[in-house]
């Protein structure tokens, strides 16, 4: 019994990994598209979101299965939950980025308006965040997790910068309104995609060390 859940618990983790490797490349896909202004590649990553939903069901199923028939505990138990939680969060990475696509391909059909804020910079630091928390996963590393939640207040002063500057561009030029809530719709989803970076990153290190450490403060 001990090696047909190994085999299945093997069999989930190349799951999660397939998933959280397309979900990284659409939120990829999707800041590529607002900052070249594509709207094919905008079209396609909304296109794909489908996928990536197909994917998270089956990631459910299997280790839902696993529960049921194995009833594992200890590490194999966390290993599973963790991966169920982490599943969620990538189906939600996946529509938010799905989301910033949409505003992508209007904004490649409006005429040109300047960025009002640096989406690179903040986007960049983003894709950082769901990275290292996906590295964490792989590579079973608790210090990389906590880096990651350590990150998650600079994406919200720049969530919070890009709300002040936005609004000042709408007083200033109503006629943009459209447009400018188009980019903080597009700050907004980034720092959301943060958030669920941090949860994978939590998620991460309550399968390796059984410790839940949502709502609490690491440096305390």
């Amino acid at each position: 019994m001990t090696r047909i859940l190994q085999t299945e618990i093997a069999k989930l983790k190349k799951m999660i990994l397939g998933l959280s490797a397309m979900v990284e490349n659409s939120l990829h896909q999707a800041v590529r598209a607002i900052e070249d202004r594509d709207e094919r590649v905008a079209r396609k990553v909304i296109a794909h979101d489908n996928t990536i939903d197909q994917m998270e069901l089956e990631v459910e199923e299997e280790g839902l299965k696993i529960l049921a028939l194995h009833q594992p505990v200890a590490i194999d138990l966390r290993f599973i939950v963790a991966v169920l939680k982490i599943n969620s969060d990538l189906e939600r990475i996946g529509d938010l980025a799905s989301n910033i696509a949409e505003r992508a391909a209007a904004l490649a059909t409006d005429d040109h308006v300047d960025l009002p804020f640096d989406v690179r910079n903040m986007a960049d630091k983003v894709k950082g965040m769901v990275k290292k928390s996906l590295d964490a996963l792989v590579n079973l590393d608790v210090d990389l997790a906590r880096q990651v939640i350590t990150e998650d207040d600079e994406v919200d002063a720049l969530n919070r910068g890009v709300y002040d500057e936005v609004l000042g561009e709408i007083l200033n030029t109503p006629d943009q309104s459209p447009v400018l809530i188009n980019f903080f719709t597009i700050s907004r989803a980034l720092e959301r995609i943060g958030d669920h970076a941090v949860n994978i990153a939590q998620d991460v290190i309550y399968m390796l060390e059984g410790e839940i450490v949502r709502h609490r403060d690491l440096d305390a």
